[in-house]
């Protein structure tokens, strides 16, 4: 079994950190900033769609972003944490499946965030932004990584929190689960599939019963 994961809202929470790096970037460039709840709607999306769904004209969008990353790269360990259960579904999945993250983060920081909480090491790729040129919901995220298994008679599963991932899973042909530990509600993730769990660890834990159901 090939299990991928996505991180924000699915195994981390870095909303804090994300807050702050949109109302920093925002102040720097002179803009108001947008009501939190607005910045909130839209993670998971690239930044640059972010930026874009916020207000931010096309010819500064970029220059947002690197105020943004440059930001988020000096608080992010500081300001994100694992959210409950996922240190532990991460260390159980390992136990009987192959393991990937496909975020929409920049993959170089979520390397960073991983290693930091000291579960990179679980995860045989990790796939960000600028690994590919179409990010979730696009299939090409998760095709990426599975480039890097052999996939041959192996089940694989997407674990995520929003509609971008469960999405990208349908678009690459891949099973999916969604969780509701992050940002989209249930009303929302059953409209892309009928597999839905509190959290991540729920959602292994059902893994785990269906790979042992099938040896």
């Amino acid at each position: 079994m090939i299990i991928l994961f996505d991180l924000d809202g699915t195994l981390i929470d870095s909303t804090e950190a994300i807050l702050e790096s949109f109302h920093n970037s925002f102040v720097i460039h002179d803009f108001s900033v947008p009501d939190d709840e607005r910045i909130k709607a839209l993670i998971g999306h690239p930044l640059d769609v972010m930026y874009k769904e916020l207000g931010v004209q096309e010819d500064l969008v970029w220059d947002f972003v690197d105020t943004y990353k440059e930001h988020y790269r000096e608080i992010s360990t500081q300001k994100t944490v694992l959210l409950p259960n996922a240190k532990e579904a991460v260390e159980r999945a390992a136990e009987f499946a192959s393991l990937g993250i496909v975020t929409t983060k920049t993959g170089k920081y979520s390397q960073v965030l991983m290693e930091h909480f000291g579960l990179m090491d679980k995860f045989d790729v990790l796939i960000g932004r600028e690994h590919v040129q179409h990010p979730k919901p696009h299939k090409e995220p998760i095709l990426k990584a599975l480039e890097s298994f052999d996939t041959k008679k192996r089940e694989v599963w997407m674990i995520g929190d929003t509609q971008l991932d469960l999405l990208s899973a349908q678009n690459a042909g891949v099973n999916s689960i969604g969780v509701l530990s992050g940002y989209d509600q249930e009303k929302t993730l059953k409209k892309f599939t009928d597999i839905i769990f509190d959290d991540s660890l729920c959602a292994i834990e059902y893994l785990r019963g269906r790979k042992s159901k099938h040896f």
